[in-house]
């Protein structure tokens, strides 16, 4: 698990790699919480391309960073799910707090 994050104006683009879990939650979790406090961002994107599983842990991981960064009147967007991804996070609602871009096609799900 690693997430990279880098700041484009008033964009905090945060691009998560490996396992979403309860173990992995936590560090990533303070990485983003920490950039975002410094950069107070008005839009935060997390970037979820190189995510290979993600369980529950991962829609706190979203909620919680959209309530940060909602109090500062920012939004979330969520990029590059993948269709597991994707089902998951529309099943849990988080499309009403966040955007999210539509699913992407993999080769392993045709």
């Amino acid at each position: 698990m690693s997430v990279k994050i880098s700041n484009k104006g008033e964009v905090l683009y945060c691009s998560i790699s490996g396992e979403i879990d309860h173990h992995s939650a936590g560090s990533i979790r303070k990485a983003i919480d920490d950039a975002a406090n410094s950069a107070m961002p008005n839009l935060l994107v997390l970037d979820f391309a190189g995510v290979t599983f993600m369980d529950s842990s991962g829609i706190g991981l979203v909620m919680g960073r959209y309530r940060n960064i909602s109090k500062q009147g920012g939004k979330v967007h969520i990029s590059n799910p993948s269709p597991y991804i994707h089902k998951l996070m529309h099943i849990s609602g988080i499309e009403r707090i966040a955007t999210m871009d539509p699913v992407r096609e993999e080769e392993s799900y045709r």
